[in-house]
């Protein structure tokens, strides 16, 4: 087995791989929900319910084709802050992170599939996936639940579905999700309108980690709200038309932004740079959020095109856990604020201070999906 080291010494390969539209979605997200028929629901189990069904699950889990050497691990024999870097990395959810005894994490070697078991439900699946691939991130994750449906029989009713803890994902027990950067939108203060539009519609917005998380760094996840009563096709894709959508209100937005005004859109851009590459203390808000101006300047051409992997590399880097992590202890808000500084100088010592400006418009001229009614 994969030790906790190893699997945080690299990169996910969805943090450093190229995706369809990434300049604006960063990841797609597929999540389903399974219980064993039979047994308590995690939430009511006792604690050897819990421990049988985490021992019937477990092997099973380990063997999938897709688990090579995978990092299996029991929560309880973690500490604080690698279950924390695991939720950084949106590999278990905070729910699943303060769970203890009887719930274990299974990732395979590249992180693009992880299972998480008794966490509100006995099985979370999940498979992430670079760009707008939701589709490919279904797909590969159908395999995944074929596979264990082989060794392990789900609580499923002929007429509701698969049976969930909780009723909004009764039904498919199907969430697809995706992360976008929409800082023209925020910028030419559209982004209100944009996202009151997509929550018209059925769909859920959320912050960086999810429900009851703020929005950081002008990154946006967009979900599906619903699971019972349609099929796994018609969510996802309703799910990718709305997200084409809002990719390309956020398109238009930087070309008009631009066209109307460069000089502001340089001179936030170049604010960030200055800031990034000379401040000594530097929380994680103000991080992320000149981290996100830097990596608009990537897609627009200000800088090289590299810039906006670095920028996704450095967004999990910075974070509280991570930092911890890589200090090898406990660190007051403080330390972290001055490590974190660190960190983002020495990584961009090499980015070079644009001294023209030569901004890519792209993408004004790509076909619009249907349109949500956003003027």
């Amino acid at each position: 087995m994969m030790r906790f080291s190893t699997l945080m010494k690299h990169p996910a390969d969805w943090m450093t791989g190229e995706g369809a539209d990434n300049a604006i979605v960063l990841t797609s997200r597929i999540r389903l929900a399974r219980n064993l028929a039979g047994v308590p629901f995690p939430g009511w189990a006792k604690k050897n319910q819990r421990a049988e069904a985490l021992e019937d699950m477990r092997p099973a889990v380990e063997g999938l084709k897709c688990m090579k050497e995978p990092f299996s691990q029991e929560l309880d024999s973690l500490s604080s802050v690698q279950k924390q870097v695991m939720v950084e990395r949106h590999l278990i959810s905070r729910e699943h992170a303060a769970r203890g005894e009887g719930s274990a994490a299974v990732i395979e070697r590249r992180q693009s599939i992880a299972i998480m078991l008794n966490e509100e439900d006995h099985l979370r699946m999940q498979a992430i996936r670079p760009g707008l691939e939701l589709t490919a991130a279904y797909e590969s994750l159908v395999e995944v639940d074929d596979q264990l449906s082989e060794q392990l029989e789900y609580a499923f009713d002929h007429e509701l579905g698969y049976l969930t803890t909780c009723p909004t994902n009764l039904g498919t027990g199907l969430r697809g999700s995706a992360m976008l950067h929409l800082p023209a939108l925020v910028l030419s203060d559209q982004i209100g309108q944009v996202l009151q539009a997509v929550n018209k519609i059925g769909l859920a917005v959320r912050g960086i980690f999810g429900e009851g998380t703020e929005s950081l760094g002008n990154l946006f996840q967009i979900s599906n709200q619903s699971t019972l009563g349609e099929s796994e096709e018609t969510i996802l894709r309703r799910l990718e038309r709305v997200i084409s959508q809002v990719a390309t209100h956020e398109r238009n937005a930087r070309g008009k932004l631009v066209e109307d005004d460069p000089d502001m859109v340089c001179d936030k851009i170049g604010r960030a740079y200055g800031v990034l590459r000379n401040a000594w203390i530097i929380d994680s808000k103000e991080a992320l959020n000149h981290l996100s101006l830097l990596r608009l300047g990537g897609d627009l051409g200000i800088f090289s095109h590299d810039t906006v992997g670095l920028c996704d590399e450095l967004l999990m880097e910075i974070q509280p856990a991570h930092l911890q992590m890589h200090s090898g202890s406990k660190l007051a808000p403080e330390e972290r604020d001055t490590i974190r500084a660190e960190i983002v100088r020495s990584r961009l010592q090499s980015l070079k201070a644009p001294d023209t400006f030569s901004i890519n418009k792209g993408g004004e001229d790509q076909d619009s999906p249907p349109d949500l009614g956003i003027a």
